[in-house]
């Protein structure tokens, strides 16, 4: 069977549209005559790969160029893979439908550990060799995102990684390849070439040697061409970088379905868990005058009646009064709404969520993180009790009856008092609701409280930390909800298996290559999505293999120990990160590097607002 064949039995899967392509404001260019072809893979379904920024950026950029072409390739669906593999059907992309084998590079995003997985199941239905060292020709594999920065578990299957945000390097890359390939050279020269390209790793041109007890002795490139320490890229001017005008708009409903507009990258916070608010440093804006140039354009272009404004924490935007105002002045007579995520506790704004919601009113979320005081200094949140009450009693002032709060649990440092604290903290959110609402306009609140697993990432102060086991996250999750009585607080959790997985993952090194690709061979896919994980399949793939996930998972480092990513430069130096593990010991917070340089490193990759 044909791969135009496919809507034979389109019918016979659920939501076929993620599977037809031709949606507005794609891109179908002349297959076989470009020199270069792109297929970015997405390793989860259409409606969640839709939603990603990056694609969106990368795709339409690839496209504007006359030698190359971009493609998407989502992972089908557990019914559509069955109809695929029972007639024959390759992994295609949705413009052209061509088999992905047919493409030059394939390029996967590593947005989250547990689609790792997926990223095998993609290239085997593609019957692309899944071991780099098995491809002697046909297209060349590569990484990108916030994963990419330990992509050690995936060295055997990857030729090369892209570091850092991917507007330069990625036409770097496909500069290099069009030469190479009318060169007639051998596929070696290509990885040998682009090596030399600042923020590029090839796994294979650096050799990795452990101690007996499992832990690293030393990681050394074995070629000239490669960097000792491949460092990140960074895009220094966002108001001059390519940013898409217009977005495809998907026939079928995706998890975010509206125009998203960014409006910074990075953050200047500190939260000593998050990765990203260390990975995306430094700080860089786009000015108010690009992001409303480019709200306009995407108004018209998509017909979206929404727009969110997209960074790590919005309500840091250093004009963002400006900006909101004049956005408003753009979508407010067009009956569009826009939406501001990523509003923190401390600066919240009633003023602001009164104009920005005039059109369409939302529930309100915040991210206190912990239920203590104590456990928010040792984490670096910078918010306190009263900041958060605070903006409890304007928003349920001015109409609100609805909150969602996040949480971790098995934060390091953290007591069982802590975990209790959150209960506490959301009793004192309903009593302020009733303090707050007369008591003949209240219409009753509710008060959402989700909790996740911490899980300690690469380059965090936390990176050392052990995670939680199992049981002292699933105990503490059951004396939390014992604590929440009150019929106004609904309680949600993350499961902690799903956790576990993922700290192993995260923290591992290149031995669990082989743990992947036996859990692929025993049908481990879609691991992130509770109705597929399976965890006793996942320990018996670590049985069989040998491998010892809580090695990974529940150990914790020494400084001086080598980690599987200590090779990697991110522009954050090993001794800021231990200063702030030290400091989260004492609960000792620090500043807002907005006001005033905290020594963390940043400088060395000249951007932003550390130039």
């Amino acid at each position: 069977m044909r791969i135009e064949d496919i809507e034979k039995f389109l019918l016979e899967v659920q939501k076929p549209a993620r599977y037809i392509g031709g949606e507005m404001g794609s891109v179908v260019k002349p297959f076989d005559d470009t020199p270069c072809k792109v297929a970015f893979c997405f390793p989860d379904t259409y409606e969640i790969g839709m939603s990603h920024l990056g694609m969106k950026i990368l795709y339409h950029m690839i496209n504007t160029r006359k030698d190359s072409l971009c493609e998407r390739v989502f992972a089908p669906w557990i019914d559509m893979e069955e109809k695929m593999r029972e007639n024959n059907i390759p992994l295609f992309s949705l413009e052209n439908k061509r088999a992905v084998s047919e493409f030059d590079l394939i390029g996967f995003t590593l947005q989250y550990e547990m689609c790792y997985t997926n990223i095998l199941n993609m290239l085997d239905l593609a019957s692309v060799p899944l071991l780099a060292k098995d491809r002697t020709d046909g297209p060349f594999v590569c990484v990108g995102g916030p994963c990419s920065y330990n992509a050690e578990p995936l060295a055997d299957f990857i030729d090369f990684v892209m570091l850092g945000e991917g507007e330069e390097i990625f036409n770097e890359v496909i500069d290099a390849f069009i030469s190479w390939k009318s060169s007639g050279k051998k596929r070696e020269d290509f990885l040998q070439q682009i090596a030399k390209i600042p923020g590029i790793y090839v796994p294979k041109y650096y050799d990795v040697e452990y101690y007996n007890d499992g832990t690293i002795q030393s990681i050394q490139k074995n070629t000239e061409n490669a960097a000792d320490r491949p460092q990140k890229r960074i895009i220094k001017d966002m108001s001059s970088v390519f940013y898409p005008e217009t977005m495809i708009v998907p026939f079928t409903e995706i998890v975010h379905d509206r125009i998203m507009l960014e409006i910074f990258r990075g953050c200047t916070r500190g939260c000593r868990f998050c990765q990203a608010g260390i990975i995306y440093r430094p700080v860089r804006e786009k000015s108010v005058d690009r992001i409303c140039a480019l709200a306009e354009k995407l108004i018209k272009n998509t017909g979206y009646d929404e727009i969110s404004l997209s960074s790590l924490s919005t309500s840091d935007y250093s004009k963002l009064e400006e900006m909101t105002a004049r956005l408003l002045e753009i979508t407010q007579n067009k009956k569009v709404s826009l939406s501001l995520p990523s509003l923190r506790v401390d600066n919240f704004s009633m003023d602001l969520m009164k104009k920005v919601q005039a059109v369409r009113k939302t529930g309100l979320t915040f991210a206190p993180e912990a239920g203590t005081q104590r456990l928010r200094d040792v984490i670096n949140k910078g918010i306190t009790e009263e900041d958060l009450m605070h903006s409890m009693n304007l928003a349920f002032s001015n109409g609100w009856n609805s909150v969602k709060l996040y949480f971790m649990i098995g934060l390091p440092c953290e007591t069982l008092e802590d975990v209790l604290g959150i209960a506490e903290l959301a009793d004192k959110v309903v009593d302020c609701y009733y303090d707050s609402v007369p008591k003949g306009k209240n219409r009753g609140v509710r008060v959402t409280v989700s909790t996740s697993t911490f899980v300690p990432k690469p380059f965090t102060p936390f990176q050392w930390d052990p995670q939680d086991e199992i049981d002292s996250i699933v105990s503490k999750q059951r004396a939390l909800k014992e604590k929440i009585s009150r019929r106004q607080i609904t309680y949600n959790w993350h499961e902690s298996k799903v956790s576990f997985l993922e700290a192993v993952f995260a923290r591992g090194d290149r031995r669990l290559g082989k743990v992947l690709l036996k859990a692929h061979e025993m049908g481990c896919k879609f691991d992130g999505w509770n109705e597929t994980f399976d965890f006793d399949r996942w320990m018996h793939v670590f049985e069989v293999t040998g491998i010892d996930p809580h090695f990974y998972a529940n150990r914790k480092r020494a400084f001086s120990e080598i980690l599987p990513w200590s090779h990697i430069d991110v522009g954050v130096s090993d001794a800021f990160l231990i200063r702030e593990r030290e400091k989260a010991e004492n609960a000792q917070t620090t500043p807002d590097c907005r006001n005033g340089c905290t020594g963390c490193g940043a400088t060395v990759l000249g951007g932003g607002a550390c130039v």
